[in-house]
């Protein structure tokens, strides 16, 4: 029996592009939202740039296929010395869930942290994401903060 193809985690590639926005559409209408092409633009640049303070995005490819994504950034906070990690966004294609790709890129997050020296990563959710809620707490730990913003 022939095995069966990995996934490959892998950081964002310039020829992602067309995938990478897809994914990222997804996303997007998952939270009921969109933005406009000059933020795709901008977004996308920023996830390739070289800014240490900027965007970092990964992948999970099968058989040449995107199957998900991840952003995160580092930053400093006022309780630590050491930056943390803020994981933005993470998707995966509909078809591709319930096979680990998820896990796989908040693992690939965690694996980039340690290598920054950053001792936290976070990330939010919204409280109606149940499935997304399942896998988030067996990886992580729920907080008991809650979100404000700006109106």
């Amino acid at each position: 029996m022939a095995d069966a193809p990995s996934l490959i985690i892998r950081p964002l590639q310039e020829t992602d592009r067309a995938e990478w926005a897809e994914m990222w559409t997804g996303y997007l209408e998952y939270y009921e939202t969109s933005v406009p092409d000059e933020i795709y633009d901008s977004t996308f640049a920023r996830l390739l740039g070289d800014d240490p303070r900027d965007f970092n995005g990964l992948v999970a490819e099968k058989e040449g296929r995107l199957l998900g994504l991840t952003h995160f950034l580092f930053h400093r906070h006022g309780w630590k010395v050491e930056d943390v990690c803020y994981l933005q966004d993470l998707y995966t294609r509909p078809e591709a869930r319930g096979e680990g790709v998820a896990g796989a890129l908040i693992n690939a997050v965690y694996d980039a942290a340690d290598k920054a020296g950053a001792p936290s990563v976070y990330w939010l959710t919204q409280d109606f994401n149940a499935t997304a809620r399942k896998l988030y707490d067996k990886i992580g730990v729920l907080t008991p903060f809650i979100k404000y913003q700006r109106p």
